[in-house]
């Protein structure tokens, strides 16, 4: 048996009762919604482990409700479309969704995947800074979070606040490709207007601190047209 939390939004409640009902079978617990506000309030309210996500909701469409989860979490998303052409866009243009379902799909599919994505994200999901810790280190660099100090081969080197939070948010999600959206979205967050285009100045700015080869980095890497991923190279 499991104790996961996994979040079902369908504004089609039948095949919503249908899903929860494969899932219960499993060990799982579930909450419904059904309809794109919903969603988000029932996120908020009950953090999920996983979310399985159709893209076709009222109020707010499953895009957008993916996009506002990624913007905060690192939570598995499944979406669900009867559309191949809706999936392909939504991969595409890095939503932020990290598989999806055709309909009409199988109980044995649907769960199978919910276990290969939470197995994944229970391994992962792990924040690299230890809980009894505060310093993070990656080749010649060292972050003490506690006191927001970078150090670059043992010498301090000047961070200010939005560069320093810009770092600690791709580190946190280290191998995850973040959009622009999502980076803005949490760094300055939505209800900053300020132009998007301030990521890839900042980004610009911490490469040049922290990579050997700011034209050729090692640990920032660039997803075309997407976003950004860290590693430690």
């Amino acid at each position: 048996m499991t104790n996961e939390k996994i979040l079902v939004v369908d504004d089609e409640v039948e095949i919503g009762e249908i899903i929860k009902d494969f899932l219960e079978m499993e060990g799982y617990e579930v909450v419904l919604a059904f309809d794109g506000e919903e969603a988000i309030k029932s996120f908020e309210q009950h953090s999920p482990q996983l979310v399985i996500l159709d893209i076709m909701l009222p109020k707010m469409d499953g895009m957008e409700v993916c996009r506002m989860i990624r913007s905060q979490s690192t939570v598995p998303i499944i979406m669900l479309s009867a559309k191949q052409d809706d999936m392909d866009k939504i991969l595409g243009l890095g939503f932020g969704a990290d598989d999806y379902i055709t309909k009409p799909f199988s109980s044995a599919v649907l769960v199978a995947r919910v276990k290969s994505h939470l197995r994944r994200y229970t391994k992962f999901s792990t924040p690299p800074i230890p809980t009894n810790d505060s310093i993070y280190t990656f080749g010649d660099v060292k972050i003490c979070f506690k006191s927001h100090a970078v150090l670059v081969n043992k010498k301090e080197i000047p961070f200010p606040a939005k560069e320093f939070q810009l770092l600690k948010y791709l580190i946190l999600n280290e191998n995850r490709v973040l959009t622009k959206e999502q980076i803005f979205n949490h760094v300055w967050g939505y209800n900053d207007y300020g132009d998007i285009s301030t990521v890839t100045v900042h980004i610009r700015k911490i490469r040049e601190k922290i990579e050997k080869n700011p034209a050729d980095p090692k640990y920032i890497s660039t997803i075309w047209r997407v976003g950004y991923k860290f590693s430690k190279g």
